[in-house]
């Protein structure tokens, strides 16, 4: 991938409204701007991401994100080579808004288009940041998707395991909301956690004895409804210590689950005898300094390169779509006006649905 070419790449899956511009050339991909609008304060009082509101926000901050990326990067539309944007997965009507500004860009100014996997950005981030080679290991974990990945080009994947029911993100922020903690609940509970005592109280690891990559997290947010109710029952109440020995117990079992079935999925990997052997970490839950520890040593221990992005390329940004743009266009594979948006679209789609299926698609 030689060819100079300098990519706006547009995002607005969920609940971050995000444009930037990557440029590749002959020394790797550059980010030449990156600008996220959050919704957070917009979502706040409702404990969780409302459609509506988020498609509304997303209305009204997608062209200012485009100009402001391409006022950062001190560039126009004139020097942009293709558009690339998030078709799916998401909620539709974010995914919808995004995918309706680059088609009006493009058709104004003839550019082309290239509709991109919101999943194949998290999947490629490592490409981005440090230019790992194929095939490499890929977990992927946020707050909508928990899939391991083999990736083997930017678009041939393989699915080796997963989450059958609740994302490890979901259950964060659905454990914030049991706790009282504020929203996003990720950031919460880790804060929480970091003066909380994790072996307080025994909570389920799921799974965990099974020998796959398969991973379940729904029992675990059960486990500590009942685990807060009792206290509650026996003091009357729920102090902040308590919230932070629930956070802490909550965030180890997360974390020795996703150690567990790294470490099968490793196996998997190195079955294929990769040249130089790569395990990668992107998505939201990324973030967490706990799970990204864990990984660290594990991949210490068995002598594998780890890798996870930067803080601010975990969660959903356009940086990641734009690259992603970068190498669709390497390999002339372009989308027309007929792009459509879709709230469902596995990376692999030769693998049985995990979490179910019907008229829009499997989901993972």
């Amino acid at each position: 991938m030689t060819r100079t070419c300098t990519i706006l790449g547009i995002e607005s899956s969920c609940d971050d409204t995000a444009a930037a511009v990557v440029r590749q050339s002959g020394g790797g991909p550059e980010i030449l701007s990156s600008i996220i609008h959050g919704q957070t304060d917009l979502h706040a009082d409702f404990g969780g991401v409302v459609p509506e509101i988020a498609a509304r926000a997303h209305v009204e901050k997608l062209d200012v994100c485009v100009t402001q990326a391409l006022s950062a990067a001190q560039l126009t539309l004139k020097d942009i080579d293709a558009v690339a944007v998030t078709a799916g997965p998401g909620l539709i009507g974010g995914v919808v808004s995004g995918v309706m500004l680059a088609k009006g860009i493009c058709a104004a100014t003839g550019l082309p288009l290239i509709g991109v996997n919101h999943l194949a950005g998290h999947a490629l981030t490592p490409r981005l940041t440090d230019q790992v080679p194929y095939p490499y290991l890929m977990l992927l974990v946020s707050g909508g998707h928990c899939q391991f990945l083999l990736v083997k080009a930017h678009d041939d994947y393989t699915r080796i395991g997963g989450t059958i029911d609740d994302a490890p993100g979901e259950a964060f922020d659905k454990t914030a909301r049991i706790l009282g903690l504020p929203q996003p609940g990720g950031p919460s509970v880790q804060r929480a956690a970091e003066t909380g005592n994790p072996k307080r109280f025994d909570l389920p690891r799921p799974m965990i004895r099974e020998q796959s990559g398969n991973m379940s997290f729904s029992g675990l947010k059960t486990a500590m409804i009942r685990a807060r109710d009792a206290v509650i029952a026996e003091n009357d109440g729920l102090t902040v210590q308590d919230q932070s020995d629930l956070s802490a117990g909550f965030q180890t079992a997360v974390a020795d689950i996703i150690d567990k079935k790294s470490r099968w999925a490793l196996t998997q990997y190195m079955a294929l005898n990769p040249s130089q052997s790569t395990f990668a970490v992107a998505g939201g839950v990324a973030a967490n300094t706990e799970i990204r520890a864990r990984l660290t040593a594990l991949c210490a221990e068995l002598d594998i390169a780890f890798v996870a992005p930067p803080l601010v390329l975990c969660t959903d940004n356009a940086a990641m779509i734009a690259y992603v743009g970068v190498e669709r266009f390497a390999a002339g594979q372009f989308d027309g006006m007929s792009l459509s948006a879709r709230p469902r679209w596995p990376l692999d789609t030769t693998a049985a649905p995990m979490l179910g299926s019907g008229k829009k698609g499997a989901k993972a």
